[in-house]
Protein backbone atom coordinates (compact mmCIF):
# COMPACT_ATOMS: atom_id res chain seq x y z
CA UNK A 1 0.00 0.00 0.00
CA UNK A 2 1.61 3.24 -0.84
CA UNK A 3 2.16 6.24 2.12
CA UNK A 4 -0.22 8.42 2.54
CA UNK A 5 0.64 12.11 1.55
CA UNK A 6 1.97 15.62 2.64
CA UNK A 7 1.57 18.02 -0.75
CA UNK A 8 3.23 21.47 -0.21
CA UNK A 9 1.93 23.91 -2.55
CA UNK A 10 4.59 26.98 -2.85
CA UNK A 11 5.77 29.21 -5.96
CA UNK A 12 9.05 30.41 -4.25
CA UNK A 13 11.52 27.85 -4.60
CA UNK A 14 13.57 28.97 -2.09
CA UNK A 15 10.74 28.39 0.64
CA UNK A 16 9.42 25.58 -1.20
CA UNK A 17 12.77 23.84 -0.90
CA UNK A 18 12.92 24.53 2.96
CA UNK A 19 9.22 23.32 3.82
CA UNK A 20 9.65 19.80 2.05
CA UNK A 21 13.69 19.21 3.64
CA UNK A 22 12.01 19.85 6.76
CA UNK A 23 8.65 18.04 6.26
CA UNK A 24 10.80 15.05 4.65
CA UNK A 25 13.09 15.25 7.73
CA UNK A 26 10.34 14.45 10.19
CA UNK A 27 7.62 12.85 8.36
CA UNK A 28 9.72 11.26 5.20
CA UNK A 29 9.67 7.75 6.90
CA UNK A 30 5.78 7.66 7.00
CA UNK A 31 4.34 10.30 4.30
CA UNK A 32 5.34 10.69 0.48
CA UNK A 33 6.35 14.91 0.62
CA UNK A 34 5.16 16.08 -2.77
CA UNK A 35 6.50 19.44 -3.84
CA UNK A 36 4.18 21.54 -6.32
CA UNK A 37 4.70 24.88 -7.69
CA UNK A 38 1.14 26.40 -7.86
CA UNK A 39 -2.48 25.91 -7.43
CA UNK A 40 -3.08 24.50 -10.93
CA UNK A 41 -0.62 21.68 -10.17
CA UNK A 42 -1.45 21.09 -7.09
CA UNK A 43 -5.22 20.53 -7.75
CA UNK A 44 -4.08 17.87 -10.22
CA UNK A 45 -1.95 15.68 -8.15
CA UNK A 46 -5.55 16.11 -5.79
CA UNK A 47 -7.22 14.96 -8.41
CA UNK A 48 -5.30 12.06 -9.57
CA UNK A 49 -4.88 11.04 -5.92
CA UNK A 50 -8.65 10.91 -5.47
CA UNK A 51 -9.16 8.62 -9.01
CA UNK A 52 -6.29 6.42 -7.30
CA UNK A 53 -8.02 6.62 -3.49
CA UNK A 54 -4.89 7.64 -2.18
CA UNK A 55 -4.65 9.52 0.63
CA UNK A 56 -3.60 12.81 1.95
CA UNK A 57 -2.48 13.59 5.06
CA UNK A 58 -1.68 17.40 5.05
CA UNK A 59 -1.93 20.08 2.72
CA UNK A 60 0.66 23.15 3.16
CA UNK A 61 0.19 25.86 0.70
CA UNK A 62 1.71 29.37 0.74
CA UNK A 63 -1.00 32.64 0.99
CA UNK A 64 0.45 34.82 -1.80
CA UNK A 65 0.83 33.22 -4.83
CA UNK A 66 0.10 34.62 -8.84
CA UNK A 67 -3.13 33.42 -10.42
CA UNK A 68 -4.54 31.54 -7.16
CA UNK A 69 -4.27 32.17 -3.13
CA UNK A 70 -3.47 30.34 -1.06
CA UNK A 71 -7.25 30.11 0.49
CA UNK A 72 -8.79 29.89 -3.16
CA UNK A 73 -6.65 26.91 -3.96
CA UNK A 74 -7.06 25.47 0.08
CA UNK A 75 -11.43 25.87 -0.80
CA UNK A 76 -11.04 23.68 -3.72
CA UNK A 77 -8.51 20.97 -2.19
CA UNK A 78 -10.70 20.47 0.24
CA UNK A 79 -13.44 19.10 -2.22
CA UNK A 80 -10.52 16.92 -3.80
CA UNK A 81 -9.25 15.78 -0.21
CA UNK A 82 -11.75 16.72 2.29
CA UNK A 83 -10.00 14.71 4.93
CA UNK A 84 -6.44 16.36 4.65
CA UNK A 85 -5.55 18.39 7.21
CA UNK A 86 -5.19 22.39 6.11
CA UNK A 87 -2.28 24.40 6.85
CA UNK A 88 -1.80 28.25 5.76
CA UNK A 89 1.68 29.60 5.35
CA UNK A 90 1.62 33.07 5.41
CA UNK A 91 3.19 36.49 6.65
CA UNK A 92 1.74 38.43 9.79
CA UNK A 93 -0.01 40.94 7.17
CA UNK A 94 -1.99 38.07 6.16
CA UNK A 95 -2.96 36.77 9.33
CA UNK A 96 -6.41 38.31 9.48
CA UNK A 97 -6.73 36.44 5.93
CA UNK A 98 -6.15 33.38 7.69
CA UNK A 99 -8.31 33.93 10.74
CA UNK A 100 -11.42 34.40 8.29
CA UNK A 101 -10.55 30.86 6.86
CA UNK A 102 -10.99 29.39 9.24
CA UNK A 103 -14.42 29.73 9.43
CA UNK A 104 -14.70 29.77 5.73
CA UNK A 105 -12.97 26.50 4.58
CA UNK A 106 -12.13 24.82 8.03
CA UNK A 107 -8.19 25.77 8.05
CA UNK A 108 -6.75 23.53 10.54
CA UNK A 109 -3.53 26.43 10.67
CA UNK A 110 -2.03 28.96 10.11
CA UNK A 111 1.96 29.13 9.94
CA UNK A 112 4.02 32.24 10.16
CA UNK A 113 6.96 32.64 8.43
CA UNK A 114 9.53 31.92 8.81
CA UNK A 115 9.32 29.00 11.00
CA UNK A 116 12.49 28.29 12.29
CA UNK A 117 13.53 26.65 13.97
CA UNK A 118 10.99 23.44 13.03
CA UNK A 119 11.88 22.03 16.33
CA UNK A 120 9.70 24.54 18.32
CA UNK A 121 7.27 26.45 15.60
CA UNK A 122 6.80 23.76 12.59
CA UNK A 123 7.11 19.98 14.33
CA UNK A 124 4.84 20.51 17.34
CA UNK A 125 1.73 22.06 15.19
CA UNK A 126 2.19 19.26 12.52
CA UNK A 127 2.53 16.63 15.08
CA UNK A 128 -0.97 17.34 16.42
CA UNK A 129 -2.15 17.30 13.14
CA UNK A 130 -1.09 14.69 11.73
CA UNK A 131 -1.81 12.75 14.85
CA UNK A 132 -5.53 13.75 14.86
CA UNK A 133 -5.38 12.64 10.96
CA UNK A 134 -3.66 8.93 12.37
CA UNK A 135 -6.27 8.56 14.79
CA UNK A 136 -8.99 9.10 12.14
CA UNK A 137 -7.57 6.98 9.70
CA UNK A 138 -6.50 4.17 11.43
CA UNK A 139 -6.64 1.29 9.19
CA UNK A 140 -8.79 -1.69 9.38
CA UNK A 141 -6.70 -4.20 8.07
CA UNK A 142 -6.12 -7.08 11.02
CA UNK A 143 -7.43 -4.89 13.82
CA UNK A 144 -10.86 -5.10 16.02
CA UNK A 145 -13.75 -5.99 14.53
CA UNK A 146 -17.95 -5.36 15.22
CA UNK A 147 -20.66 -7.54 13.68
CA UNK A 148 -23.86 -7.15 14.72
CA UNK A 149 -27.38 -5.70 13.79
CA UNK A 150 -27.50 -1.94 12.70
CA UNK A 151 -30.75 -1.31 14.89
CA UNK A 152 -29.55 -3.51 18.27
CA UNK A 153 -28.92 -1.58 21.49
CA UNK A 154 -26.30 -3.72 22.41
CA UNK A 155 -24.13 -3.08 19.21
CA UNK A 156 -24.54 0.87 19.79
CA UNK A 157 -23.63 0.71 23.26
CA UNK A 158 -20.07 -1.13 22.21
CA UNK A 159 -19.55 0.80 19.56
CA UNK A 160 -20.36 4.48 21.40
CA UNK A 161 -18.11 2.75 24.42
CA UNK A 162 -15.06 1.94 21.45
CA UNK A 163 -15.45 5.29 19.77
CA UNK A 164 -15.20 7.22 23.74
CA UNK A 165 -12.20 5.38 24.58
CA UNK A 166 -10.75 5.81 21.49
CA UNK A 167 -10.43 2.47 20.51
CA UNK A 168 -10.37 1.74 16.76
CA UNK A 169 -12.37 -0.42 15.69
CA UNK A 170 -14.47 -1.94 12.11
CA UNK A 171 -17.79 -2.34 12.32
CA UNK A 172 -19.52 -4.96 10.00
CA UNK A 173 -23.40 -4.97 9.54
CA UNK A 174 -24.90 -8.32 9.26
CA UNK A 175 -27.59 -7.11 7.14
CA UNK A 176 -25.42 -5.56 4.25
CA UNK A 177 -21.96 -6.86 4.74
CA UNK A 178 -21.12 -10.50 3.26
CA UNK A 179 -18.16 -10.44 5.79
CA UNK A 180 -20.24 -9.87 8.54
CA UNK A 181 -22.60 -12.75 7.48
CA UNK A 182 -19.55 -14.90 6.97
CA UNK A 183 -17.92 -14.51 10.03
CA UNK A 184 -20.86 -15.00 11.92
CA UNK A 185 -20.63 -18.26 10.63
CA UNK A 186 -17.37 -19.26 11.45
CA UNK A 187 -17.54 -18.06 14.74
CA UNK A 188 -21.21 -20.55 14.89
CA UNK A 189 -22.82 -17.53 16.64
CA UNK A 190 -26.57 -17.30 17.26
CA UNK A 191 -28.83 -13.76 17.68
CA UNK A 192 -28.29 -14.15 21.25
CA UNK A 193 -24.20 -13.81 20.75
CA UNK A 194 -24.66 -10.46 19.06
CA UNK A 195 -22.81 -8.60 18.84
CA UNK A 196 -19.78 -10.29 18.00
CA UNK A 197 -16.37 -8.58 19.14
CA UNK A 198 -13.47 -10.45 17.23
CA UNK A 199 -10.12 -9.31 19.54
CA UNK A 200 -6.53 -10.38 17.69
CA UNK A 201 -5.70 -13.71 19.23
CA UNK A 202 -8.48 -13.90 21.50
CA UNK A 203 -11.98 -16.25 21.09
CA UNK A 204 -14.32 -14.42 20.17
CA UNK A 205 -16.64 -11.92 22.15
CA UNK A 206 -20.22 -13.03 22.66
CA UNK A 207 -22.52 -10.30 23.26
CA UNK A 208 -19.77 -8.74 26.18
CA UNK A 209 -20.56 -6.63 28.58
CA UNK A 210 -18.83 -3.37 28.52
CA UNK A 211 -16.70 -4.95 31.72
CA UNK A 212 -15.53 -8.12 29.99
CA UNK A 213 -14.71 -6.12 26.98
CA UNK A 214 -12.22 -4.28 28.84
CA UNK A 215 -10.39 -6.39 30.25
CA UNK A 216 -9.93 -8.29 26.94
CA UNK A 217 -8.30 -4.79 25.81
CA UNK A 218 -6.41 -4.84 28.48
CA UNK A 219 -8.30 -1.52 29.67
CA UNK A 220 -7.89 -0.68 33.67
CA UNK A 221 -10.50 -1.91 35.62
CA UNK A 222 -9.70 -1.82 38.73
CA UNK A 223 -7.66 0.82 41.27
CA UNK A 224 -3.90 -0.49 42.06
CA UNK A 225 -3.49 1.17 45.58
CA UNK A 226 -6.41 0.62 48.42
CA UNK A 227 -5.79 4.29 49.71
CA UNK A 228 -5.78 7.72 47.47
CA UNK A 229 -5.49 11.35 48.46
CA UNK A 230 -8.10 12.26 45.89
CA UNK A 231 -10.56 10.01 44.25
CA UNK A 232 -12.30 11.32 40.98
CA UNK A 233 -15.87 9.45 40.46
CA UNK A 234 -16.34 10.69 36.40
CA UNK A 235 -14.06 11.52 33.58
CA UNK A 236 -16.03 14.66 32.19
CA UNK A 237 -14.15 18.02 31.87
CA UNK A 238 -14.26 19.22 35.67
CA UNK A 239 -13.01 15.00 36.88
CA UNK A 240 -10.31 15.09 34.33
CA UNK A 241 -8.81 18.71 35.03
CA UNK A 242 -8.60 17.60 38.78
CA UNK A 243 -6.64 14.75 37.98
CA UNK A 244 -4.22 16.64 36.04
CA UNK A 245 -3.83 19.08 38.76
CA UNK A 246 -3.89 16.80 41.89
CA UNK A 247 -0.86 14.20 40.31
CA UNK A 248 0.67 17.38 39.19
CA UNK A 249 0.59 18.63 42.33
CA UNK A 250 1.51 14.87 43.89
CA UNK A 251 -1.67 14.07 45.40
CA UNK A 252 -2.06 10.44 44.65
CA UNK A 253 -4.81 10.24 42.11
CA UNK A 254 -7.50 8.13 40.78
CA UNK A 255 -10.15 8.93 38.31
CA UNK A 256 -13.62 6.52 38.20
CA UNK A 257 -15.05 6.26 34.82
CA UNK A 258 -18.22 4.06 33.95
CA UNK A 259 -18.63 5.13 30.00
CA UNK A 260 -16.15 6.63 28.21
CA UNK A 261 -14.08 10.25 29.55
CA UNK A 262 -15.46 13.49 28.50
CA UNK A 263 -19.08 13.40 29.40
CA UNK A 264 -21.32 15.08 27.53
CA UNK A 265 -18.46 17.36 26.13
CA UNK A 266 -16.84 14.41 24.68
CA UNK A 267 -19.52 13.84 22.66
CA UNK A 268 -19.41 17.02 20.98
CA UNK A 269 -18.18 17.07 17.21
CA UNK A 270 -16.99 20.58 17.89
CA UNK A 271 -16.09 22.57 20.42
CA UNK A 272 -15.36 26.74 19.16
CA UNK A 273 -15.49 28.56 21.95
CA UNK A 274 -13.18 26.62 24.05
CA UNK A 275 -10.18 29.05 25.05
CA UNK A 276 -7.15 28.40 22.70
CA UNK A 277 -8.34 26.37 20.13
CA UNK A 278 -8.96 28.42 17.14
CA UNK A 279 -10.71 25.99 14.70
CA UNK A 280 -12.59 24.42 17.56
CA UNK A 281 -11.76 21.15 19.06
CA UNK A 282 -14.11 17.93 19.28
CA UNK A 283 -14.78 16.99 22.98
CA UNK A 284 -13.04 13.35 21.77
CA UNK A 285 -9.86 15.07 21.24
CA UNK A 286 -10.06 17.37 24.43
CA UNK A 287 -10.84 14.50 26.67
CA UNK A 288 -8.23 12.16 24.87
CA UNK A 289 -5.49 15.40 25.65
CA UNK A 290 -6.80 15.53 29.31
CA UNK A 291 -6.34 11.70 29.87
CA UNK A 292 -2.86 11.70 28.31
CA UNK A 293 -1.93 14.55 30.10
CA UNK A 294 -3.23 13.08 34.11
CA UNK A 295 -1.57 9.81 32.93
CA UNK A 296 1.56 11.55 32.38
CA UNK A 297 1.35 12.97 35.47
CA UNK A 298 0.74 9.68 37.56
CA UNK A 299 -3.27 9.52 37.56
CA UNK A 300 -4.80 6.31 37.48
CA UNK A 301 -8.00 5.87 35.08
CA UNK A 302 -9.78 2.88 36.09
CA UNK A 303 -12.88 2.29 33.10
CA UNK A 304 -16.19 0.81 32.38
CA UNK A 305 -16.78 0.70 36.31
CA UNK A 306 -20.08 2.46 38.26
CA UNK A 307 -19.55 3.72 41.51
CA UNK A 308 -22.40 2.82 43.62
CA UNK A 309 -21.63 3.49 47.03
CA UNK A 310 -19.67 6.36 49.69
CA UNK A 311 -19.43 5.97 53.24
CA UNK A 312 -17.03 7.36 55.80
CA UNK A 313 -14.79 5.37 57.27
CA UNK A 314 -12.53 7.31 59.81
CA UNK A 315 -10.74 9.64 58.37
CA UNK A 316 -10.92 8.80 55.04
CA UNK A 317 -14.29 7.68 52.56
CA UNK A 318 -14.80 4.20 51.09
CA UNK A 319 -15.62 4.28 47.24
CA UNK A 320 -17.62 0.78 46.90
CA UNK A 321 -17.48 0.02 43.04
CA UNK A 322 -20.13 -2.38 41.18
CA UNK A 323 -18.89 -6.10 41.55
CA UNK A 324 -18.00 -5.41 44.96
CA UNK A 325 -14.75 -3.52 44.83
CA UNK A 326 -14.17 -1.23 47.07
CA UNK A 327 -11.25 1.69 48.33
CA UNK A 328 -10.40 4.09 50.52
CA UNK A 329 -9.52 8.03 49.43
CA UNK A 330 -8.63 10.51 51.99
CA UNK A 331 -11.16 13.27 49.70
CA UNK A 332 -13.72 12.32 46.99
CA UNK A 333 -14.56 14.85 43.97
CA UNK A 334 -17.90 13.82 42.45
CA UNK A 335 -17.83 15.12 38.88
CA UNK A 336 -20.10 12.66 37.43
CA UNK A 337 -22.18 15.58 34.85
CA UNK A 338 -25.55 15.22 33.43
CA UNK A 339 -26.98 12.77 31.07
CA UNK A 340 -29.85 13.88 28.65
CA UNK A 341 -33.30 13.26 29.45
CA UNK A 342 -34.95 10.49 28.56
CA UNK A 343 -38.05 11.28 26.63
CA UNK A 344 -41.80 10.59 28.00
CA UNK A 345 -43.60 10.08 25.20
CA UNK A 346 -45.48 6.44 23.81
CA UNK A 347 -43.46 4.16 21.68
CA UNK A 348 -39.76 5.61 22.87
CA UNK A 349 -39.03 3.36 25.36
CA UNK A 350 -38.16 0.12 23.35
CA UNK A 351 -36.62 2.45 20.53
CA UNK A 352 -33.50 3.68 22.64
CA UNK A 353 -30.41 2.52 20.69
CA UNK A 354 -32.58 1.00 18.08
CA UNK A 355 -33.03 4.58 16.10
CA UNK A 356 -33.55 6.77 18.95
CA UNK A 357 -30.57 7.96 20.59
CA UNK A 358 -29.52 10.40 23.83
CA UNK A 359 -26.63 12.35 22.43
CA UNK A 360 -24.40 11.55 19.63
CA UNK A 361 -20.70 11.22 19.37
CA UNK A 362 -19.06 12.58 16.51
CA UNK A 363 -18.26 9.77 14.60
CA UNK A 364 -22.16 8.55 14.64
CA UNK A 365 -22.99 11.07 12.14
CA UNK A 366 -21.85 8.86 8.82
CA UNK A 367 -24.26 6.52 10.01
CA UNK A 368 -26.70 8.89 8.38
CA UNK A 369 -25.67 9.48 5.09
CA UNK A 370 -27.84 10.39 2.81
CA UNK A 371 -31.14 9.79 5.44
CA UNK A 372 -33.66 12.84 7.28
CA UNK A 373 -32.56 13.07 10.71
CA UNK A 374 -34.37 14.92 13.35
CA UNK A 375 -32.54 16.19 16.30
CA UNK A 376 -34.74 17.82 19.45
CA UNK A 377 -33.15 20.43 21.62
CA UNK A 378 -32.34 23.92 21.43
CA UNK A 379 -28.95 24.42 23.56
CA UNK A 380 -25.35 24.13 22.05
CA UNK A 381 -24.81 20.51 21.93
CA UNK A 382 -27.43 20.00 19.72
CA UNK A 383 -26.55 22.96 17.38
CA UNK A 384 -22.91 21.03 17.13
CA UNK A 385 -24.47 18.15 16.57
CA UNK A 386 -27.17 19.46 14.00
CA UNK A 387 -24.07 20.84 11.83
CA UNK A 388 -21.98 17.65 12.56
CA UNK A 389 -24.62 15.56 10.73
CA UNK A 390 -25.76 17.69 8.28
CA UNK A 391 -22.13 17.30 6.47
CA UNK A 392 -23.27 13.44 5.80
CA UNK A 393 -27.39 13.75 6.41
CA UNK A 394 -29.56 14.62 3.19
CA UNK A 395 -31.29 16.68 6.02
CA UNK A 396 -31.51 17.76 9.13
CA UNK A 397 -34.80 18.97 11.23
CA UNK A 398 -34.18 20.38 14.24
CA UNK A 399 -37.27 20.55 16.66
CA UNK A 400 -37.19 23.44 19.16
CA UNK A 401 -39.62 23.70 21.70
CA UNK A 402 -39.42 27.60 22.50
CA UNK A 403 -40.17 29.95 20.02
CA UNK A 404 -36.50 31.38 19.26
CA UNK A 405 -33.06 29.64 18.95
CA UNK A 406 -31.45 32.65 19.41
CA UNK A 407 -32.81 32.44 23.76
CA UNK A 408 -30.38 29.19 24.49
CA UNK A 409 -28.30 28.84 21.85
CA UNK A 410 -24.97 30.32 20.71
CA UNK A 411 -24.74 32.98 18.58
CA UNK A 412 -21.86 31.34 15.97
CA UNK A 413 -24.22 28.28 16.05
CA UNK A 414 -27.21 29.71 15.44
CA UNK A 415 -25.50 31.61 12.47
CA UNK A 416 -24.51 28.34 11.31
CA UNK A 417 -27.23 26.82 11.53
CA UNK A 418 -29.08 29.30 9.21
CA UNK A 419 -26.94 29.09 6.86
CA UNK A 420 -26.77 25.25 5.94
CA UNK A 421 -29.22 24.66 2.95
CA UNK A 422 -29.63 21.42 4.93
CA UNK A 423 -30.45 22.25 7.90
CA UNK A 424 -34.71 23.30 8.80
CA UNK A 425 -35.54 24.78 12.10
CA UNK A 426 -38.79 24.11 13.11
CA UNK A 427 -39.54 26.20 16.16
CA UNK A 428 -42.50 25.62 19.52
CA UNK A 429 -42.47 22.14 18.40
CA UNK A 430 -41.88 18.94 20.06
CA UNK A 431 -42.41 15.16 19.92
CA UNK A 432 -45.33 13.41 21.16
CA UNK A 433 -45.26 9.69 20.05
CA UNK A 434 -42.92 7.37 18.24
CA UNK A 435 -43.38 4.36 15.88
CA UNK A 436 -41.16 1.74 14.78
CA UNK A 437 -41.78 -2.23 14.41
CA UNK A 438 -37.98 -3.22 15.96
CA UNK A 439 -36.69 0.26 15.25
CA UNK A 440 -37.57 3.29 14.61
CA UNK A 441 -39.56 4.19 11.05
CA UNK A 442 -41.26 7.60 12.45
CA UNK A 443 -42.41 9.88 14.82
CA UNK A 444 -45.35 12.38 15.35
CA UNK A 445 -44.73 15.99 16.07
CA UNK A 446 -46.81 18.52 17.81
CA UNK A 447 -46.67 22.49 17.14
CA UNK A 448 -47.75 24.02 20.37
CA UNK A 449 -48.48 27.49 18.76
CA UNK A 450 -51.23 26.49 16.24
CA UNK A 451 -52.02 22.84 17.57
CA UNK A 452 -52.11 20.51 15.10
CA UNK A 453 -49.81 17.04 14.89
CA UNK A 454 -48.01 15.42 12.03
CA UNK A 455 -46.72 12.01 11.46
CA UNK A 456 -43.76 11.96 9.62
CA UNK A 457 -40.80 9.19 8.32
CA UNK A 458 -37.46 8.67 10.06
CA UNK A 459 -34.90 6.22 11.12
CA UNK A 460 -32.97 8.65 13.50
CA UNK A 461 -33.75 10.78 16.24
CA UNK A 462 -31.18 12.23 18.22
CA UNK A 463 -32.15 14.16 21.68
CA UNK A 464 -30.58 16.55 23.31
CA UNK A 465 -32.58 18.04 26.12
CA UNK A 466 -32.50 18.07 30.04
CA UNK A 467 -29.72 17.32 32.27
CA UNK A 468 -30.18 15.05 34.66
CA UNK A 469 -27.41 14.45 37.51
CA UNK A 470 -26.81 10.94 38.69
CA UNK A 471 -26.58 11.42 42.09
CA UNK A 472 -29.24 8.48 43.91
CA UNK A 473 -25.46 6.20 44.82
CA UNK A 474 -24.58 9.52 47.11
CA UNK A 475 -27.05 7.84 50.16
CA UNK A 476 -28.84 10.45 52.16
CA UNK A 477 -25.82 12.00 53.90
CA UNK A 478 -25.00 14.29 50.43
CA UNK A 479 -27.13 17.26 50.33
CA UNK A 480 -29.28 17.82 46.89
CA UNK A 481 -32.13 19.81 45.43
CA UNK A 482 -35.09 18.22 44.26
CA UNK A 483 -33.61 17.47 40.87
CA UNK A 484 -30.77 15.66 42.15
CA UNK A 485 -28.19 18.57 41.97
CA UNK A 486 -25.57 18.74 44.29
CA UNK A 487 -25.72 21.80 47.03
CA UNK A 488 -22.16 23.01 48.21
CA UNK A 489 -20.47 25.47 49.71
CA UNK A 490 -22.64 28.53 51.34
CA UNK A 491 -25.54 27.42 49.73
CA UNK A 492 -25.34 24.34 52.84
CA UNK A 493 -25.78 27.41 55.11
CA UNK A 494 -28.72 28.72 53.33
CA UNK A 495 -31.21 25.33 53.32
CA UNK A 496 -34.67 25.88 55.08
CA UNK A 497 -35.22 22.96 57.68
CA UNK A 498 -32.60 20.85 59.47
CA UNK A 499 -28.79 21.99 58.43
CA UNK A 500 -27.24 19.66 56.54
CA UNK A 501 -23.63 21.09 57.47
CA UNK A 502 -22.19 19.84 61.21
CA UNK A 503 -18.81 21.44 61.87
CA UNK A 504 -18.18 24.42 63.36
CA UNK A 505 -15.61 25.71 60.81
CA UNK A 506 -17.80 26.86 57.77
CA UNK A 507 -17.40 24.59 53.81
CA UNK A 508 -15.23 25.01 51.96
CA UNK A 509 -16.76 26.43 48.50
CA UNK A 510 -17.20 23.37 46.80
CA UNK A 511 -17.54 21.09 49.45
CA UNK A 512 -20.72 18.77 49.89
CA UNK A 513 -22.62 18.12 53.45
CA UNK A 514 -19.95 15.57 53.84
CA UNK A 515 -16.26 17.15 54.77
CA UNK A 516 -13.72 15.94 52.65
CA UNK A 517 -16.27 15.16 49.65
CA UNK A 518 -16.37 17.95 46.79
CA UNK A 519 -18.38 18.66 43.84
CA UNK A 520 -17.71 19.84 40.62
CA UNK A 521 -19.03 20.96 37.22
CA UNK A 522 -22.24 20.28 35.48
CA UNK A 523 -23.83 17.85 38.83
CA UNK A 524 -22.77 20.77 41.39
CA UNK A 525 -26.21 23.33 41.55
CA UNK A 526 -26.05 26.35 40.05
CA UNK A 527 -23.03 25.86 38.08
CA UNK A 528 -22.75 27.05 34.53
CA UNK A 529 -22.76 24.25 32.14
CA UNK A 530 -19.84 25.00 29.75
CA UNK A 531 -16.46 23.21 29.62
CA UNK A 532 -14.44 26.17 30.61
CA UNK A 533 -16.38 27.09 34.07
CA UNK A 534 -16.40 22.75 34.74
CA UNK A 535 -12.69 22.85 33.91
CA UNK A 536 -11.90 26.04 36.11
CA UNK A 537 -14.04 23.65 38.71
CA UNK A 538 -11.89 21.02 38.66
CA UNK A 539 -9.01 22.94 39.50
CA UNK A 540 -10.44 24.91 42.09
CA UNK A 541 -11.79 21.84 43.69
CA UNK A 542 -7.66 20.67 43.87
CA UNK A 543 -6.51 24.09 45.76
CA UNK A 544 -9.70 22.90 48.16
CA UNK A 545 -8.63 19.33 48.64
CA UNK A 546 -5.46 20.77 49.39
CA UNK A 547 -6.73 22.83 52.12
CA UNK A 548 -9.00 20.23 53.00
CA UNK A 549 -5.91 17.47 54.13
CA UNK A 550 -4.00 20.72 55.93
CA UNK A 551 -6.87 20.65 58.31
CA UNK A 552 -6.79 16.84 59.17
Amino acid sequence: MAKPAILTVDDDPAVSQAISRDLRRQYGAEFQIIRTASGAEALEVLTEFALRDRQVGLIASDQRMPEMTGVEFLEQARVLAPEAKLVLLTAYADTDVAIKAINDIGLDYYLLKPWDPPEERLYPVLDDLLGDWREEHPGVEGGLRVVGHRWSERSHDIKTFLTRNHIHYRWLDLEHDEEAQRLQGAADADPADLPLVLVPDREPLRAPSVIVLADALGLRTIARQPLYDLCVVGGAPAGLAAAVYGASEGLQTVVIEREGPGGQAGQSAAIENYLGFPKGVSGADLAHRAVAQAQRFGAEMVLARDVVGLEASGPARTVHLDGGAEFDARTVLVATGVSYRRLDAPGFEDLGGRGVYYGATASEARSCEGDDVYLVGAANSAGQAALNIARYARRVVLLVRSDSLEKSMSRYLVERIHAADNIEVRLTTEVVAGHGDGHLEGITLADRTVGTKEDVGTNWLFVFIGASPRTDWLGGDVARDERGFIITGPDLMLMEGSQPWALARPPLALETSVPGVFAAGDVRLESMKRVASAVGEGGMAVHLVHRYLAMT
